[in-house]
């Protein structure tokens, strides 16, 4: 009897002994696990395979590919453990295969490859400064309290990650930092059991091979096959092509709902950002089955991957390569402290834009592997000063100051006001002429048509002071100045116009923040606070050309089905203003311009040209260093087909501007460099001369 109580007694023990076994096993598998195994289970129960959709590719007006794809592989991981120390030792093995086959693992860590390290935030707003980005990182990037990296170096988060993740070695090594890579990658992309990660794109033979003979050590390593972006002509264009990359965490939330996966490529910059709905493809699926009761039922049928639509731009590519090239020689030429650029050729009777170039450039097709020397180089490559540098117009405001005053009624047509050297209007600020300062004689009596063409100050000073800083703000947004013209890249700034509510802003709690009359006469010759784009200039050029019709800036031809190659969606020329400005004045401010290249400051560059030009050069005052250079143009004279704005960074003088105009005339009306090699650009500073 006694023995029998003993023995239910233990059976008892071994029975509550194994329920609670068996409910720490489902409180693991449930609680602390559950999410892996129920995604393990999802995964094995379905057998369909996503068939990734290529890109569409991007072409020239003239149908020319300059972006497709090639057929690569990539390299992603997908979690088979949550201990550590064994994910840490798969990374590893990871990355000493990738590192001896030449790889490079995907990093979005902001912060540099190699010691000393150093942060790498992207001005993703456009507004010349990474400090809210770096901002937002930090705040986004705590761990449990634990570590708050705010005021932390980049040298100390990169040892703060080693400890978060338990990676072991020097934290200054190669190595490690390839590993906090992969280990932050996995993090922020929410890497699982059915989620894996992208560690390394455009993965070699070599590598392939030496990963998957590894595959018992490497768990969860997956290589896959992917289509990669390529350039037919790699640096041709970058800043107008742009580029794609890999779905950051925070692009991945704004995009999930739209069908993006976390390993999908994205539009980055350019014509792939802009184009992204367009250029993305549909993926496809082979089919998804479950095994229920040993017989394979059928979940979603197979369905075919559909490639995304072609892009066609207004781009004409030898037109592109002959701007490229000229912007480049000419800066080069220059030396000293030119060093950058941008410069637009515009349709003046669509809008559409032929050419548009931006110095220094890069090859897009290395980004990745050069992306810390962009972010180091101080002329920043990356920007595209075509549509987001912002610089004072100088003296090609001119023309839009005379359109202002003589339709207003200030000045009458064939008024002509003295030039006596010096404006002496007001007697706290009189500023002087720019043949006064440099030669101590003026310009005499000067109407609207040798003002132009002599770039005379003090006419232009005056025609300011007497139309007032409203009228003058109030002409210059017609002509689409200190506006957003359309254009198809996201990158675009809108600039602004000299104005007392803009002075006030910047200049607050600084100095007087009050508009002065000598803050107008600045503005009427395109100095003061006004700050404009290259393609609002090259847009604004071409208003005048047209006889005042502004168009949208059109960079986008149409879109074009990859499957039948039908039109999905065309862009035709759109008329955003029609301003109404006289026959006769319009006349007088073209053979303004048109002196100016015959007569006046650009005539050196077109002497005896085959066509008559009209051009305005400008030379905007720095205060520091050599003057930037600028110069608008149109041509033909009598019935114009282009316009063209250059801008050269410490270009010195607008002739220098001019000589990159003349190449882009000679190629699109000659089909070559009409004029062969033109002299090397003048060094010299010469005052004002516009």
């Amino acid at each position: 009897m006694q023995n029998s109580k003993y023995r239910f007694i233990i059976l008892k023990v071994i029975a509550i002994v194994m329920l609670g076994m068996i409910t720490v096993r489902l409180f693991s598998m449930q609680i602390i696990n559950g999410d892996m195994y129920a995604e393990t289970a999802s995964s094995r129960a379905s057998t369909g395979v996503v068939t990734k959709a290529p890109r569409g590719d991007i072409l020239d007006r003239y149908g020319n590919v300059l972006v497709t794809n090639k057929s690569g592989y990539s390299l992603q991981l997908q979690k088979t453990t949550s201990d550590n120390a064994e994910i840490n030792s798969i990374a590893g093995e990871i990355v000493d295969i990738l590192n001896d086959t030449d790889n490079a693992v995907v990093n979005s860590l902001p912060i540099t490859m190699e010691e000393p390290y150093k942060f790498e935030f992207t001005d993703k707003n456009d507004n010349n400064s990474t400090k809210d980005e770096k901002k937002a990182w930090f705040e986004s990037n705590k761990y449990n309290g634990e570590y708050i990296f705010s005021d932390m170096s980049a040298d100390e988060v990169i040892k703060a990650y080693c400890n978060i993740y338990g990676i072991e070695g020097d934290a200054g090594s190669v190595r490690v930092r390839d590993i906090v890579s992969v280990r932050y990658e996995a993090d922020t992309k929410g890497y699982s059991a059915v989620t894996p990660v992208t560690v390394a794109e455009d993965i070699n033979a070599e590598a392939i091979t030496r990963i998957k003979s590894s595959k018992d050590s490497i768990k969860g390593a997956i290589v896959t096959e992917d289509y990669i972006r390529t350039y037919t002509n790699p640096g041709f264009a970058t800043h107008v092509l742009g580029r794609v990359g890999q779905i950051s965490s925070d692009e991945y939330k704004k995009n999930k709902s739209n069908g993006y996966g976390i390993n999908d490529i994205i539009g980055k910059q350019g014509v792939e950002r802009w184009a992204e709905k367009y250029l993305r493809g549909k993926d496809g699926v082979t089919g998804a089955y479950a095994d229920i009761g040993g017989e394979k039922v059928e979940l979603s049928a197979e369905k075919e991957a559909v490639p995304g639509n072609y892009v066609m731009l207004t781009i004409d590519s030898e037109l592109q390569k002959t701007l490229e090239d000229s912007l480049e020689n000419t800066i080069k030429n220059i030396g000293n402290d030119c060093h950058s650029g941008g410069a637009v050729v515009l349709d003046v009777n669509s809008g559409d834009t032929l050419a548009i170039a931006s110095y220094p450039t890069y090859d897009m097709s290395q980004f990745n592997d050069i992306y810390s020397e962009l972010i180091k180089n101080k002329s920043n490559p990356m920007l595209n000063r075509a549509v987001s540098g912002l610089y004072s117009p100088g003296s090609t405001f001119k023309p839009l100051t005379a359109i202002a005053a003589i339709q207003s009624g200030v000045v009458k047509p064939r008024e002509t006001i003295t030039c006596t050297g010096i404006y002496d209007y007001y007697k706290d600020y009189q500023p002087s002429c720019w043949i006064w300062s440099e030669y101590h004689t003026t310009h005499g009596q000067q109407d609207v048509t040798l003002a132009i063409e002599n770039s005379c100050n003090v006419y232009f000073y005056e025609l300011g002071r007497r139309l007032g800083i409203e009228k003058l703000d109030e002409y210059a947004k017609k002509f689409g100045l200190g506006e957003y013209t359309g254009i198809e890249l996201t990158e675009e700034t809108s600039g602004h116009i000299a104005s007392p509510e803009y002075k006030e802003q910047v200049v607050a709690n600084v100095t007087d923040s009050d508009w002065f009359g000598g803050d107008t006469l600045q503005a009427a010759i395109g100095q003061s606070y006004s700050l404009f784009t290259p393609v609002q200039l090259a847009n604004y050029c071409a208003t005048i050309a047209n006889g005042g019709t502004r168009y949208k800036v059109n960079l986008i031809d149409s879109i074009r089905s990859s499957v039948d190659g039908s039109v999905v969606e065309e862009f035709t020329p759109n008329v955003v203003e029609k301003i109404d400005i006289d026959e006769q004045t319009m006349g007088m401010i073209r053979n303004g311009m048109k002196k100016v290249v015959d007569e006046g400051s650009a005539s050196s560059i077109f002497e005896g040209y085959p066509i008559q030009v009209g051009g305005k050069t400008g030379t905007a005052q720095l205060g520091k260093g050599a003057n930037n250079a600028i110069f608008i143009a149109f041509a033909p004279f009598d019935k114009p087909q282009i316009a063209v704005a250059v801008v050269l960074e410490h270009g010195v003088r607008g002739t220098n501007a001019g000589r990159v105009a003349r190449d882009v005339f000679d190629k699109y009306f000659f089909g070559n460099n009409e004029s062969g090699e033109t002299e090397k650009p003048q060094q010299s500073v010469v005052g004002q001369i516009q």
